[in-house]
Parts: C-alpha cells; sequence; structure tokens
C-alpha cells in the first residue's frame, strides 16, 4: 500500500465567511459543497485538490504553511500588496529564489494562517514588479517543482 497523492489541506477560521472569501478574492479558489459535519466547515476548490476550512478559536501554527501554485505570479505580488497581507517581518517577509530557479512569497490568511505562493521559474518574472528576490543556497537538484 502507498499514497497516490494529497486530496486537501484543512486549516482553521476564526469567521469561516472572511477566510473563504479571502481564498476566493486572492487566489480565485471556488467553494464547492462541503458534508454536514458535526461542526462548521467551508471548501474550496484549488485546481485538482482542495482546501478545507473548518471553524475553530486555536490559533494557527506560526510557521506551519501549505505553497499554492498560481498563474501569475505578478498579479498575485500586487494583490498581497493591495490586501496588506504579506508577512511583514522575519525569513518569511521576503520573497525567495530556490535553488532550482522557483519562487517563493508568504502570506498569512485571515485566522494567521501562513500560506506560501509559488512560482516555477524566477527568469519569467517582470522584475520592474517583482523587484528584489534574494537567492537561497542549497542543491540545485532540490525541487519545490517536481513535474518535469
Amino acid at each position: 500500500m502507498g499514497a497516490r497523492g494529497l486530496t486537501h489541506v484543512s486549516v482553521h477560521a476564526y469567521d469561516l465567511e472572511e477566510s473563504a472569501r479571502f481564498y476566493r478574492e486572492l487566489f480565485g479558489m471556488e467553494e464547492i459543497p462541503a458534508p454536514d459535519f458535526p461542526f462548521p466547515v467551508r471548501w474550496l476548490r484549488v485546481g485538482d485538490l482542495q482546501l478545507h476550512l473548518f471553524q475553530s478559536e486555536d490559533p494557527a501554527p506560526r510557521t506551519h504553511h501549505f505553497g499554492v501554485d498560481v498563474d501569475d505570479f505578478e498579479a498575485a505580488y500586487k494583490k498581497v500588496g493591495k490586501l496588506g497581507v504579506g508577512v511583514n517581518s522575519g525569513y518569511h517577509s521576503k520573497v525567495y529564489q530556490l535553488p532550482d530557479g522557483a519562487v517563493q512569497l508568504y502570506v498569512r490568511d485571515p485566522a494567521g494562517n501562513m500560506v506560501e505562493i509559488n512560482w516555477p521559474d524566477v527568469a519569467t518574472l517582470d522584475r520592474s514588479v517583482v523587484t528584489h528576490v534574494e537567492k537561497v543556497a542549497g542543491r540545485p537538484d532540490a525541487r519545490l517543482y517536481l513535474r518535469d
């Protein structure tokens, strides 16, 4: 027996409507029907995967996160600035280039969950929009995007 892939990621939300709106607005996620669990949930479609939101008053872990691949990094970068949802200080406050050329930017949702926005190739970025990218050292075969 072996795992074939991931079906969803589940994160908490203080306010389900506010969090669902955040993911719809920033990423264009589509809300889909969810089962009637004994606690409030919202499900959103992310390509062939899902993001599950569940209502909870527990705080979000500070560095736990999930990554979202976007179709337009510059548009996401601009929207993050407009919405003011970027991480403001510390390591996660910058745009990074991984050794394989992939790019990552971190944001926080309304409940404090961290989300990593990913782009496959720094060479294709409009550097007049994304003006500063810091390089992360390491082996070039440490790849964020595994598909060829």
